[in-house]
Protein backbone atom coordinates (compact mmCIF):
# COMPACT_ATOMS: atom_id res chain seq x y z
CA UNK A 1 0.00 0.00 0.00
CA UNK A 2 1.40 3.18 -1.23
CA UNK A 3 1.54 6.02 1.43
CA UNK A 4 1.04 9.76 0.36
CA UNK A 5 2.50 12.33 2.70
CA UNK A 6 1.82 15.76 2.90
CA UNK A 7 3.73 18.34 1.95
CA UNK A 8 4.28 19.48 5.63
CA UNK A 9 5.34 16.18 6.88
CA UNK A 10 7.71 15.85 3.67
CA UNK A 11 8.94 19.21 5.00
CA UNK A 12 9.54 18.24 8.62
CA UNK A 13 11.17 14.29 7.28
CA UNK A 14 13.79 16.93 5.52
CA UNK A 15 14.34 18.91 8.45
CA UNK A 16 14.81 16.01 10.14
CA UNK A 17 17.27 13.97 8.37
CA UNK A 18 19.39 17.30 8.05
CA UNK A 19 19.68 17.60 11.61
CA UNK A 20 20.09 13.83 12.67
CA UNK A 21 22.48 12.45 9.74
CA UNK A 22 25.25 14.92 10.08
CA UNK A 23 25.87 14.09 13.97
CA UNK A 24 25.48 10.69 13.23
CA UNK A 25 28.15 10.67 10.66
CA UNK A 26 30.39 13.14 12.54
CA UNK A 27 30.12 10.25 15.68
CA UNK A 28 31.17 7.00 13.60
CA UNK A 29 33.83 8.99 11.85
CA UNK A 30 35.46 9.84 15.04
CA UNK A 31 34.83 6.37 16.88
CA UNK A 32 36.46 4.96 13.61
CA UNK A 33 39.83 7.10 14.82
CA UNK A 34 40.05 9.24 12.13
CA UNK A 35 41.82 12.32 12.26
CA UNK A 36 39.84 15.66 13.72
CA UNK A 37 37.96 17.51 10.89
CA UNK A 38 37.88 14.46 8.66
CA UNK A 39 34.32 13.84 10.36
CA UNK A 40 32.77 17.13 9.68
CA UNK A 41 33.80 16.53 5.32
CA UNK A 42 32.71 13.42 5.70
CA UNK A 43 29.07 14.56 6.82
CA UNK A 44 28.71 17.33 4.01
CA UNK A 45 29.80 14.45 1.42
CA UNK A 46 27.07 12.33 2.47
CA UNK A 47 24.51 14.80 3.31
CA UNK A 48 24.76 16.93 0.10
CA UNK A 49 24.00 13.94 -2.46
CA UNK A 50 21.11 13.01 0.57
CA UNK A 51 19.41 15.86 0.72
CA UNK A 52 19.85 16.29 -3.38
CA UNK A 53 17.83 13.06 -4.05
CA UNK A 54 15.25 13.59 -1.31
CA UNK A 55 14.70 16.90 -2.92
CA UNK A 56 14.60 15.86 -6.38
CA UNK A 57 12.62 12.57 -5.19
CA UNK A 58 9.67 14.53 -2.86
CA UNK A 59 9.63 18.01 -5.13
CA UNK A 60 9.01 15.45 -8.58
CA UNK A 61 4.80 15.75 -8.05
CA UNK A 62 5.06 19.37 -7.25
CA UNK A 63 7.41 20.21 -10.67
CA UNK A 64 4.94 17.63 -12.87
CA UNK A 65 1.54 19.60 -11.51
CA UNK A 66 3.40 22.83 -12.42
CA UNK A 67 3.67 21.74 -15.69
CA UNK A 68 0.71 20.21 -16.12
CA UNK A 69 -1.48 23.24 -14.70
CA UNK A 70 0.97 25.19 -17.10
CA UNK A 71 -0.44 23.48 -19.83
CA UNK A 72 -4.08 23.37 -18.87
CA UNK A 73 -3.84 27.51 -18.57
CA UNK A 74 -2.54 27.36 -22.42
CA UNK A 75 -5.48 25.22 -23.22
CA UNK A 76 -7.96 27.23 -20.85
CA UNK A 77 -6.84 30.32 -23.32
CA UNK A 78 -7.69 28.17 -26.31
CA UNK A 79 -11.00 27.68 -25.14
CA UNK A 80 -10.07 24.16 -24.78
CA UNK A 81 -11.35 22.95 -21.31
CA UNK A 82 -11.17 19.03 -21.89
CA UNK A 83 -7.50 18.42 -20.26
CA UNK A 84 -7.50 16.31 -17.02
CA UNK A 85 -5.00 16.41 -14.73
CA UNK A 86 -4.26 12.40 -13.15
CA UNK A 87 -4.19 13.19 -8.82
CA UNK A 88 -0.18 12.53 -8.11
CA UNK A 89 2.00 13.00 -4.81
CA UNK A 90 1.17 14.74 -1.89
CA UNK A 91 -2.54 15.30 -0.73
CA UNK A 92 -2.21 18.42 -1.19
CA UNK A 93 -1.65 18.07 -4.71
CA UNK A 94 -4.19 15.73 -4.75
CA UNK A 95 -6.64 17.79 -3.96
CA UNK A 96 -5.70 20.30 -6.13
CA UNK A 97 -6.27 18.08 -8.57
CA UNK A 98 -9.63 16.98 -8.04
CA UNK A 99 -10.47 21.06 -8.11
CA UNK A 100 -9.30 21.79 -11.16
CA UNK A 101 -11.13 18.71 -12.59
CA UNK A 102 -14.53 19.95 -11.35
CA UNK A 103 -13.27 23.63 -12.43
CA UNK A 104 -12.50 22.13 -16.12
CA UNK A 105 -16.23 19.99 -16.14
CA UNK A 106 -18.33 23.45 -14.55
CA UNK A 107 -16.52 25.49 -17.61
CA UNK A 108 -17.39 22.22 -19.96
CA UNK A 109 -20.96 22.81 -19.08
CA UNK A 110 -21.27 26.57 -19.23
CA UNK A 111 -19.35 26.50 -22.26
CA UNK A 112 -21.88 23.84 -23.66
CA UNK A 113 -25.12 26.30 -22.42
CA UNK A 114 -23.41 29.47 -23.91
CA UNK A 115 -23.32 27.39 -27.56
CA UNK A 116 -26.57 26.14 -26.70
CA UNK A 117 -27.90 29.64 -26.16
CA UNK A 118 -25.65 31.20 -28.89
CA UNK A 119 -27.32 28.89 -31.17
CA UNK A 120 -30.88 29.62 -29.93
CA UNK A 121 -30.54 32.93 -30.36
CA UNK A 122 -28.66 32.68 -33.90
CA UNK A 123 -31.94 31.17 -35.03
CA UNK A 124 -34.08 33.64 -33.81
CA UNK A 125 -32.30 36.37 -35.06
CA UNK A 126 -31.34 34.53 -38.80
CA UNK A 127 -35.25 33.29 -38.81
CA UNK A 128 -37.14 36.82 -37.60
CA UNK A 129 -39.28 38.94 -39.62
CA UNK A 130 -37.64 41.82 -38.50
CA UNK A 131 -34.43 43.22 -40.69
CA UNK A 132 -31.35 43.47 -38.19
CA UNK A 133 -27.96 44.60 -38.86
CA UNK A 134 -25.55 45.48 -36.33
CA UNK A 135 -22.47 47.75 -37.72
CA UNK A 136 -19.11 48.00 -35.76
CA UNK A 137 -16.21 50.31 -35.93
CA UNK A 138 -15.69 51.94 -39.08
CA UNK A 139 -19.29 50.99 -40.37
CA UNK A 140 -18.32 47.67 -41.33
CA UNK A 141 -21.75 45.20 -40.63
CA UNK A 142 -20.80 42.54 -37.78
CA UNK A 143 -24.52 40.62 -38.30
CA UNK A 144 -26.84 40.59 -41.06
CA UNK A 145 -29.61 38.70 -40.51
CA UNK A 146 -31.55 36.51 -43.09
CA UNK A 147 -34.13 39.68 -43.92
CA UNK A 148 -31.80 41.91 -43.52
CA UNK A 149 -30.01 40.23 -46.62
CA UNK A 150 -32.71 40.38 -48.94
CA UNK A 151 -33.73 43.31 -48.56
CA UNK A 152 -30.88 45.18 -48.10
CA UNK A 153 -28.52 42.37 -50.87
CA UNK A 154 -30.22 40.42 -52.75
CA UNK A 155 -29.84 37.41 -50.45
CA UNK A 156 -26.01 37.98 -50.25
CA UNK A 157 -23.81 37.70 -47.02
CA UNK A 158 -23.21 41.17 -45.47
CA UNK A 159 -20.70 40.18 -43.07
CA UNK A 160 -17.81 42.47 -43.36
CA UNK A 161 -18.56 44.92 -45.67
CA UNK A 162 -18.98 48.53 -45.89
CA UNK A 163 -22.35 49.63 -44.21
CA UNK A 164 -22.71 53.06 -46.60
CA UNK A 165 -21.94 51.12 -49.59
CA UNK A 166 -24.55 48.20 -48.81
CA UNK A 167 -27.24 50.99 -48.58
CA UNK A 168 -26.13 53.52 -51.62
CA UNK A 169 -28.10 51.55 -54.01
CA UNK A 170 -31.56 51.34 -52.52
CA UNK A 171 -34.60 53.30 -52.87
CA UNK A 172 -34.15 56.98 -51.33
CA UNK A 173 -36.59 56.76 -48.85
CA UNK A 174 -35.25 53.21 -47.31
CA UNK A 175 -31.77 54.99 -47.61
CA UNK A 176 -32.35 58.36 -45.88
CA UNK A 177 -33.69 56.19 -43.37
CA UNK A 178 -31.32 53.94 -42.49
CA UNK A 179 -28.52 56.65 -42.97
CA UNK A 180 -29.82 58.10 -40.22
CA UNK A 181 -30.12 57.70 -35.80
CA UNK A 182 -33.79 58.45 -35.17
CA UNK A 183 -36.80 56.21 -34.91
CA UNK A 184 -39.28 56.93 -37.47
CA UNK A 185 -42.32 55.03 -39.64
CA UNK A 186 -42.03 56.02 -43.31
CA UNK A 187 -43.33 54.25 -46.80
CA UNK A 188 -40.99 53.39 -49.34
CA UNK A 189 -41.86 51.79 -53.33
CA UNK A 190 -40.16 48.64 -53.64
CA UNK A 191 -38.26 47.56 -57.20
CA UNK A 192 -41.24 45.60 -57.56
CA UNK A 193 -43.44 48.41 -57.76
CA UNK A 194 -45.43 47.81 -54.79
CA UNK A 195 -45.65 50.22 -51.39
CA UNK A 196 -44.49 48.72 -48.18
CA UNK A 197 -44.45 50.69 -44.97
CA UNK A 198 -41.26 50.50 -42.42
CA UNK A 199 -40.65 51.38 -39.44
CA UNK A 200 -36.89 51.81 -38.51
CA UNK A 201 -35.31 52.01 -34.99
CA UNK A 202 -31.67 52.13 -33.96
CA UNK A 203 -29.65 52.29 -30.75
CA UNK A 204 -25.93 52.22 -30.05
CA UNK A 205 -23.79 50.87 -27.74
CA UNK A 206 -20.78 49.57 -26.91
CA UNK A 207 -19.42 45.85 -27.29
CA UNK A 208 -16.19 45.28 -26.26
CA UNK A 209 -15.10 48.01 -25.72
CA UNK A 210 -15.91 49.19 -29.27
CA UNK A 211 -18.61 51.41 -30.67
CA UNK A 212 -21.62 49.35 -32.00
CA UNK A 213 -25.10 50.60 -33.74
CA UNK A 214 -27.80 47.97 -34.17
CA UNK A 215 -30.55 49.08 -36.52
CA UNK A 216 -33.81 46.79 -36.86
CA UNK A 217 -36.34 47.44 -39.27
CA UNK A 218 -39.62 46.39 -39.55
CA UNK A 219 -42.14 45.65 -42.41
CA UNK A 220 -45.63 46.94 -40.81
CA UNK A 221 -47.62 47.02 -43.87
CA UNK A 222 -49.86 43.92 -42.63
CA UNK A 223 -50.10 45.56 -39.18
CA UNK A 224 -51.36 48.57 -40.69
CA UNK A 225 -53.92 46.58 -42.69
CA UNK A 226 -54.67 45.17 -39.49
CA UNK A 227 -54.86 48.32 -37.86
CA UNK A 228 -56.86 50.33 -40.47
CA UNK A 229 -59.91 47.93 -40.40
CA UNK A 230 -59.68 48.37 -36.29
CA UNK A 231 -59.74 51.90 -36.80
CA UNK A 232 -62.81 51.60 -39.41
CA UNK A 233 -64.73 49.55 -36.89
CA UNK A 234 -63.58 52.07 -34.15
CA UNK A 235 -65.07 54.83 -36.77
CA UNK A 236 -67.93 52.98 -37.12
CA UNK A 237 -69.09 53.51 -33.18
CA UNK A 238 -68.00 56.49 -32.90
CA UNK A 239 -70.51 57.74 -35.24
CA UNK A 240 -73.25 55.54 -34.13
CA UNK A 241 -72.54 56.86 -30.59
CA UNK A 242 -72.85 60.45 -32.08
CA UNK A 243 -75.96 59.55 -33.91
CA UNK A 244 -77.37 58.32 -31.38
CA UNK A 245 -76.37 61.01 -28.75
CA UNK A 246 -78.23 63.69 -31.43
CA UNK A 247 -80.82 61.97 -32.85
CA UNK A 248 -82.46 60.20 -29.28
CA UNK A 249 -82.78 64.54 -28.24
CA UNK A 250 -84.06 65.88 -31.72
CA UNK A 251 -86.84 62.49 -31.43
CA UNK A 252 -87.21 63.73 -28.19
CA UNK A 253 -88.23 67.42 -28.78
CA UNK A 254 -90.26 66.31 -31.86
CA UNK A 255 -92.26 64.65 -29.81
CA UNK A 256 -92.72 67.04 -27.46
CA UNK A 257 -93.25 70.07 -30.04
CA UNK A 258 -96.15 67.89 -31.26
CA UNK A 259 -97.31 67.92 -28.07
CA UNK A 260 -97.64 70.98 -27.13
CA UNK A 261 -98.67 71.93 -31.05
CA UNK A 262 -101.62 69.31 -29.98
CA UNK A 263 -102.17 70.90 -26.83
CA UNK A 264 -102.14 74.60 -28.05
CA UNK A 265 -99.62 75.50 -26.12
CA UNK A 266 -97.27 77.80 -28.25
CA UNK A 267 -95.19 79.25 -25.82
CA UNK A 268 -92.71 76.41 -25.64
CA UNK A 269 -92.80 75.62 -29.24
CA UNK A 270 -89.67 78.24 -29.66
CA UNK A 271 -87.47 76.91 -27.39
CA UNK A 272 -88.17 73.47 -28.39
CA UNK A 273 -87.56 74.32 -31.97
CA UNK A 274 -84.38 76.12 -31.15
CA UNK A 275 -83.23 72.81 -29.59
CA UNK A 276 -83.62 71.17 -32.23
CA UNK A 277 -82.25 73.16 -34.11
CA UNK A 278 -79.30 73.48 -32.05
CA UNK A 279 -78.74 69.48 -32.15
CA UNK A 280 -79.45 69.55 -35.94
CA UNK A 281 -76.36 72.47 -36.16
CA UNK A 282 -74.17 70.37 -34.08
CA UNK A 283 -74.20 66.72 -35.99
CA UNK A 284 -73.95 68.69 -39.42
CA UNK A 285 -70.72 70.31 -37.75
CA UNK A 286 -69.44 66.38 -36.37
CA UNK A 287 -70.45 64.78 -40.16
CA UNK A 288 -68.78 67.72 -41.74
CA UNK A 289 -65.59 67.31 -40.32
CA UNK A 290 -64.98 63.63 -41.29
CA UNK A 291 -66.63 64.24 -44.20
CA UNK A 292 -64.00 67.06 -45.39
CA UNK A 293 -61.35 64.18 -44.75
CA UNK A 294 -62.97 61.62 -46.97
CA UNK A 295 -63.55 64.14 -49.69
CA UNK A 296 -59.94 65.43 -50.14
CA UNK A 297 -60.10 66.94 -53.67
CA UNK A 298 -56.73 66.54 -55.82
CA UNK A 299 -54.22 69.01 -55.50
CA UNK A 300 -54.13 72.04 -57.41
CA UNK A 301 -50.44 73.00 -57.68
CA UNK A 302 -48.96 76.48 -58.04
CA UNK A 303 -45.71 78.31 -57.72
CA UNK A 304 -45.92 79.42 -54.29
CA UNK A 305 -43.96 82.31 -53.10
CA UNK A 306 -42.36 81.35 -49.38
CA UNK A 307 -43.20 84.91 -47.82
CA UNK A 308 -46.12 85.02 -48.47
CA UNK A 309 -47.54 81.37 -47.62
CA UNK A 310 -45.53 81.68 -44.61
CA UNK A 311 -46.62 84.86 -43.54
CA UNK A 312 -50.32 83.68 -44.00
CA UNK A 313 -49.68 80.45 -42.16
CA UNK A 314 -48.09 82.21 -39.19
CA UNK A 315 -51.28 84.32 -38.45
CA UNK A 316 -53.09 80.78 -37.95
CA UNK A 317 -50.62 79.40 -36.17
CA UNK A 318 -46.97 80.25 -34.01
CA UNK A 319 -43.53 78.66 -35.09
CA UNK A 320 -40.19 79.91 -35.65
CA UNK A 321 -38.14 79.49 -38.78
CA UNK A 322 -35.56 77.16 -38.63
CA UNK A 323 -32.38 77.58 -41.50
CA UNK A 324 -32.94 80.27 -44.97
CA UNK A 325 -35.93 80.14 -47.70
CA UNK A 326 -35.25 78.04 -50.31
CA UNK A 327 -34.38 80.60 -53.46
CA UNK A 328 -36.75 78.61 -55.76
CA UNK A 329 -40.39 78.92 -55.31
CA UNK A 330 -42.32 75.76 -54.20
CA UNK A 331 -44.49 73.98 -56.42
CA UNK A 332 -47.69 72.30 -54.12
CA UNK A 333 -51.47 73.03 -53.73
CA UNK A 334 -50.92 76.20 -50.99
CA UNK A 335 -54.27 75.80 -48.96
CA UNK A 336 -54.02 71.77 -48.62
CA UNK A 337 -50.69 72.22 -47.61
CA UNK A 338 -51.17 74.81 -45.54
CA UNK A 339 -54.14 73.25 -43.61
CA UNK A 340 -51.32 69.95 -43.57
CA UNK A 341 -48.49 72.23 -41.74
CA UNK A 342 -51.33 73.94 -39.76
CA UNK A 343 -52.35 70.48 -38.44
CA UNK A 344 -48.73 69.65 -37.72
CA UNK A 345 -47.95 72.96 -35.47
CA UNK A 346 -50.94 72.57 -33.71
CA UNK A 347 -50.04 69.05 -32.76
CA UNK A 348 -47.18 70.23 -31.97
CA UNK A 349 -48.12 73.09 -29.43
CA UNK A 350 -50.80 70.49 -27.58
CA UNK A 351 -47.62 68.61 -27.45
CA UNK A 352 -46.53 70.41 -24.42
CA UNK A 353 -43.77 72.07 -26.19
CA UNK A 354 -42.16 74.99 -25.16
CA UNK A 355 -43.56 77.45 -27.86
CA UNK A 356 -39.93 78.72 -28.88
CA UNK A 357 -38.89 75.43 -29.47
CA UNK A 358 -41.20 74.69 -32.18
CA UNK A 359 -39.67 75.09 -35.40
CA UNK A 360 -40.14 75.22 -39.20
CA UNK A 361 -37.51 74.33 -41.91
CA UNK A 362 -37.09 74.17 -45.44
CA UNK A 363 -35.03 72.24 -47.96
CA UNK A 364 -34.89 71.34 -51.46
CA UNK A 365 -32.51 68.56 -52.00
CA UNK A 366 -32.74 67.53 -56.37
CA UNK A 367 -36.21 67.72 -57.20
CA UNK A 368 -37.71 67.10 -53.87
CA UNK A 369 -38.72 69.89 -51.28
CA UNK A 370 -38.19 68.72 -47.52
CA UNK A 371 -40.42 70.48 -45.06
CA UNK A 372 -40.16 69.36 -41.36
CA UNK A 373 -42.02 70.53 -38.35
CA UNK A 374 -40.19 70.36 -35.08
CA UNK A 375 -41.06 70.37 -31.69
CA UNK A 376 -39.66 69.97 -28.28
CA UNK A 377 -42.33 67.29 -26.45
CA UNK A 378 -41.93 64.12 -25.03
CA UNK A 379 -42.03 62.37 -28.67
CA UNK A 380 -43.74 59.36 -29.12
CA UNK A 381 -43.43 55.34 -28.05
CA UNK A 382 -42.37 52.87 -30.88
CA UNK A 383 -46.20 51.90 -30.49
CA UNK A 384 -47.44 55.38 -31.29
CA UNK A 385 -45.38 56.20 -34.20
CA UNK A 386 -46.77 52.81 -35.75
CA UNK A 387 -49.92 54.11 -35.83
CA UNK A 388 -50.46 58.12 -35.47
CA UNK A 389 -50.80 58.52 -38.97
CA UNK A 390 -53.64 56.25 -39.29
CA UNK A 391 -57.26 57.77 -39.46
CA UNK A 392 -59.16 58.69 -36.13
CA UNK A 393 -56.45 57.05 -34.36
CA UNK A 394 -55.50 59.97 -31.24
CA UNK A 395 -54.03 59.46 -28.33
CA UNK A 396 -55.66 62.86 -27.19
CA UNK A 397 -59.20 63.29 -25.02
CA UNK A 398 -61.66 65.27 -26.81
CA UNK A 399 -65.16 66.59 -26.77
CA UNK A 400 -67.86 65.20 -28.88
CA UNK A 401 -68.35 67.14 -32.07
CA UNK A 402 -64.66 68.78 -31.50
CA UNK A 403 -61.71 68.50 -34.17
CA UNK A 404 -59.43 68.12 -31.12
CA UNK A 405 -58.86 64.46 -30.51
CA UNK A 406 -60.80 63.28 -33.49
CA UNK A 407 -57.43 61.61 -34.77
CA UNK A 408 -57.75 63.70 -38.52
CA UNK A 409 -54.45 65.90 -37.87
CA UNK A 410 -51.61 63.52 -39.03
CA UNK A 411 -53.90 61.16 -41.37
CA UNK A 412 -55.12 64.41 -43.55
CA UNK A 413 -51.27 65.15 -43.43
CA UNK A 414 -50.77 62.09 -45.00
CA UNK A 415 -53.49 62.31 -47.36
CA UNK A 416 -52.49 65.26 -48.28
CA UNK A 417 -48.82 64.53 -48.53
CA UNK A 418 -49.53 61.79 -50.63
CA UNK A 419 -51.68 63.40 -52.73
CA UNK A 420 -49.10 65.42 -53.97
CA UNK A 421 -46.79 61.97 -54.92
CA UNK A 422 -44.88 62.88 -51.34
CA UNK A 423 -44.89 61.08 -48.35
CA UNK A 424 -45.15 61.96 -44.41
CA UNK A 425 -42.12 60.57 -41.63
CA UNK A 426 -42.61 60.95 -38.04
CA UNK A 427 -39.30 60.15 -36.59
CA UNK A 428 -38.19 60.99 -32.63
CA UNK A 429 -35.52 63.63 -32.16
CA UNK A 430 -32.41 63.23 -30.03
CA UNK A 431 -32.69 65.15 -26.79
CA UNK A 432 -36.26 64.95 -26.84
CA UNK A 433 -38.88 65.92 -29.43
CA UNK A 434 -40.78 64.86 -32.84
CA UNK A 435 -39.24 65.60 -36.25
CA UNK A 436 -42.41 65.51 -38.68
CA UNK A 437 -41.01 65.41 -42.31
CA UNK A 438 -43.47 66.23 -45.76
CA UNK A 439 -41.25 65.32 -48.62
CA UNK A 440 -42.73 66.76 -51.99
CA UNK A 441 -41.82 66.17 -55.74
CA UNK A 442 -41.30 69.81 -57.25
CA UNK A 443 -40.85 69.04 -60.71
CA UNK A 444 -43.52 71.03 -62.96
Amino acid sequence: MRVSLSLRARALLALATAAVVPPLVILSVRRAGMESGVPLGVAMLVMLPLLAWLSAVWLAPLLRLTRALEGAVLSYRDGDFSLNLAPDGPRELVQLTRLHAELGQALREQRQHLAQRELLLDTVVQNTPVALVLTGPGGRIAIANLAARQLLGDGRSLAGLDYGAVIAPLPEALRDALAGDADQLFAVTLADGSEETFHHSTRAFRLQGQPHRLRLLRRMTRELSRAEVATWKRVIRVLSHELNNSLAPISSLAHSGAELARRGSSERLPQVLASIGERAAHLHGFLSGYAAFAKLPAPRREAVEWAHFLNHLGTLGEFNLDGELPAQPGWFDPAQIGQALLNLIKNAHESGSDPDEIALRLALAGTELRIEVLDRGPGMSEAVLAQALLPFYSTKRSEPGSQGGTGLGLALAREIAEAHDGRIALGNRDGGGLRVVISLPQAR
